[in-house]
């Protein structure tokens, strides 16, 4: 029969059939292609046009796996907030010597703003600072590293926890700081340099806390 034929030779219908993936390989697909999408454009010049076509799929398979525009992006912005907490703790219980503990600590960082795929602009570059649904997932992220790194400082010094606590988020909203001018710069000091320079800071301040065995610093 013609429609048959027709169907049989539509290169399009041949292209959809071998572009066919499970579900979860589809969805890891379409958060791949998102990231594109959001570190090239930021999250309001994205569509989830753009985010379909890049992906080389309707609008109907992507909205399948997510509801919206936002809930893509929450969910991508949870992953790498993720892997970079994962990579922070990993280094701060990598060494115990607290010098090399404060410079992988901070090289960690700097590697994960120097990644190929740029997940960082998600944190940095996204222009969703004001919404509150990632305000609040930030938050988490900073909790949870500052309560990593005041165990260590809450263990070595002898300082109660809701000091150590505070001197975590000290350090972590320093680091972030750095990071987000860092990232904004059309010429960056080098990687090793800029986690070196870092380091450093971060070392003079919290070395100068005794451990509970010196007993409380002098005038």
């Amino acid at each position: 029969m013609p429609g048959e034929t027709d169907r049989s030779s539509d290169p399009t219908a041949v292209t959809q059939r071998a572009k066919r993936l499970p579900r979860e390989q589809r969805r890891r697909q379409l958060l791949d292609c998102a990231l594109k999408v959001f570190v090239a454009q930021g999250y309001h010049s994205a569509s989830m046009d753009d985010i379909a076509d890049v992906a080389k799929v309707s609008k109907p398979v992507l909205y399948q796996h997510f509801p919206g525009k936002h809930e893509l992006f929450l969910d991508l912005l949870e992953t790498h907030l993720g892997q970079l907490e994962d990579m922070l703790t990993a280094a701060l219980a990598s060494t115990e010597d607290n010098k090399e503990r404060v410079s992988a600590t901070m090289t960690a960082f700097f590697e994960f703003i120097d990644r190929e795929d740029e997940a960082y602009r998600l944190i940095f570059a996204s222009g969703m600072d004001n919404d509150d649904a990632v305000t609040l997932r930030m938050e988490r992220f900073h909790d949870a590293v500052a309560g990593a790194i005041a165990e260590v400082i809450a263990d070595d010094t002898g300082q109660p926890m809701a000091e150590a606590t505070l001197l975590g988020h000290g350090l972590i909203g320093m680091v972030l700081s750095g990071a987000r001018h860092w990232s904004r710069l059309s010429e960056r000091p080098g990687l090793e340099v800029s986690s070196q320079l870092t380091s450093r800071l971060a070392w003079r301040g919290i070395s100068g806390f005794p451990k509970e065995s010196e007993g409380p610093e002098t005038a």
